[in-house]
């Protein structure tokens, strides 16, 4: 793929508001010589930039005619070492609002056009730089809200979906390619045995697009965060264990059982992930009707939660409430939290094990005691291992996840054919649909309109 911009384009490239640093970003095949038309030394002299060397960077001041706009910085990088592979050029200026966009508007007078959201990356990726995927964990990369999805941005973003399937475009390929020789030459190629040696083939490619689409859940929750509940009944310590995690006081604390009505619901970086942390009311028995409703909430909370935080009071006997909740959990991802560990205990791992085989876990939320065992615990339940260490690529686009599925519906139908015996020439027009399919998901069978919607959704300056 190689496209020739006609011509330049120019956007901020830093976040709104004020700062120290603001970046204008100009690419296209005009970038050197429009600078060069409005950077300058202090008296006025051009820095002559359409001769300097690629990856460095040049003091000087930005000019509009004779007035001197900003002190700046400016970064070179020729084509084709540049992002989008085109001349690029970076003024870095002080961050105002106000010196930002007179900049802009100089560079735009003197022969740039405003880019599109997402025009960078588009060029990048008509440029052959970057393919779709690796185009798309851009924006992801630059949307993830924990450790995990910084990670898995910066996987597919190194090219690791695209490796993948490229070699199932690749293998697919040999198929199709096999049956049309040997329907061209059946002289020099036979299809004796071949649907048995076809279907063992389609068998294992259509294990691997499963594998991918099955793991799409895991990696969403993981993206944007596990919906965790915290449960228990009243005054075990659920609002302490919550302002702990969180770092900052988000419920109220007291010693009177049931001050906690409504959920509270807060968002918590905890160890790569992100727990979309709900601290219900407490569950038991109650006459308040307002107390009522928080209750009934919570009880719904645990059915739509990825992860059950029950906490105990390691210091009391278990009493009816606390067996409602075990009922209510039942079959559910679950940790017990067994809080209050700096007082005398009477409720033991022991005992808990005897009712359930879900995780245990010891705390005090007073003295912050075991959280790294609570978090080995949460990491172990939905990582299956260290981030670092999970080379597990987990694709969580939407898009491309509906390319996969129509990719198994296609390679299903080839399985079908072959079982019904059709004749090998039925094979090549499914298996060329998922060849198509799969070069969707990484942008090789990608219509203009289509690379439009997705990257309009970028911001401007990327």
């Amino acid at each position: 793929m190689n496209y020739i911009s006609e011509d330049t384009i120019a956007a901020v490239a830093t976040a709104p508001g004020v700062a120290g640093i603001g970046i204008i970003r100009l690419s296209g095949s005009d970038a050197l010589q429009i600078t060069d038309k409005i950077f300058k030394t202090a008296g006025g002299k051009s820095l002559d930039l359409v001769n300097a060397e690629t990856h460095t960077i040049h003091y000087g001041f930005i000019y509009d005619g004779d007035e001197m706009i900003d002190e700046v910085l400016v970064s070179v990088m020729l084509a084709p070492r540049s992002y989008t592979t085109e001349n690029t050029v970076e003024i870095n200026c002080h961050g105002g609002p106000f010196v930002i966009r007179r900049v802009l508007q100089t560079v735009i007078r003197n022969g740039a056009r405003p880019a599109e959201p997402g025009e960078f990356t588009k060029r990048a990726f008509l440029n052959g730089r970057i393919d779709l995927t690796e185009a798309e964990s851009v924006m992801d990369l630059i949307a993830s809200g924990n450790e995990f999805a910084r990670k898995n941005s910066l996987k597919t973003l190194r090219g690791s979906i695209y490796n993948e399937i490229h070699d199932l475009r690749d293998r697919i390929i040999h198929e199709t390619a096999f049956i049309e020789s040997a329907l061209d030459d059946p002289e020099h190629y036979s299809l004796d045995g071949y649907p048995d040696e076809l279907h063992k083939n389609v068998v294992e490619l259509k294990n691997e697009i499963e594998s991918m689409l099955s793991h799409a859940d895991d990696g969403k929750i993981l993206s944007e965060g596990i919906n965790t509940c915290l449960v228990g009944k009243p005054n075990v310590g659920k609002s302490s264990l919550l302002n702990l995690l969180a770092g900052e006081d988000k419920a109220i604390v007291t010693d009177v059982p049931g001050t906690t009505r409504d959920a509270v619901e807060v968002k918590i970086q905890f160890g790569g992930l992100t727990l979309n942390m709900m601290d219900t009311a407490g569950i038991r028995d109650t006459n308040d009707t307002v107390e009522k409703i928080g209750v009934e909430k919570s009880r719904n909370a645990i059915n739509n939660s990825d992860l059950i935080l029950f906490v105990l009071d390691s210091s009391s006997k278990l009493e009816d409430d606390d067996i409602e909740i075990f009922d209510s959990i039942n079959g559910k991802n679950c940790i017990i939290i067994l809080n209050k560990s700096d007082l005398d205990p009477v409720l033991t791992v022991d005992k808990i094990h005897e009712m359930t085989d879900a995780p245990v876990v010891v705390v005090s939320a007073r003295n912050e005691d075991g959280m790294e065992d609570l978090l080995h615990l949460v990491r172990e339940m939905f990582l299956k291992g260290e981030i670092s260490n999970n080379d597990q690529v987990y694709i969580t686009n939407e898009r491309q996840l509906s390319e996969l599925r129509h990719v198994n519906d296609s390679l299903s139908l080839v399985l079908r054919s072959i079982e019904d015996g059709m004749t090998e020439d039925f094979f090549t027009v499914d298996l060329m649909d998922a060849y198509d399919r799969l070069g969707s998901v990484i942008g090789e069978e990608t219509g203009d309109d289509l690379a439009d919607r997705i990257f309009s959704e970028f911001c401007m300056g990327k």
